[in-house]
């Protein structure tokens, strides 16, 4: 199946995204995890940033990721008029 331009522009722009989201994701999960000990001298609310990114920084974050993803995926399936099958019965 060959596919259209306007096709590929569309997963090369959902594509980048998702891989830019999982890279925050990544940082955000596993090297500030990773680095928290050497990251302890710095505080957020006057909690170590490894203790705030867990309790609270982390999940906000992820909360975010999810967020953004939408609100763009809405715009850019509006953009390409690519229907998700909503009001269809």
């Amino acid at each position: 199946m060959r596919l259209g331009r306007k096709h590929r522009d569309y997963w090369r722009r959902n594509l980048k995204l998702t891989a830019s989201l999982l890279a925050v994701w990544f940082v955000v999960t596993f090297v500030v995890s990773y680095f928290a000990r050497d990251l302890a001298d710095v505080t957020v609310l006057g909690f170590p940033i490894g203790f705030y990114m867990g309790a609270q920084g982390a999940p906000v974050i992820y909360l975010l990721i999810v967020w953004w993803y939408a609100r763009y995926m809405n715009n850019l399936d509006r953009e390409y008029g690519v229907n998700d099958g909503e009001g269809e019965e």
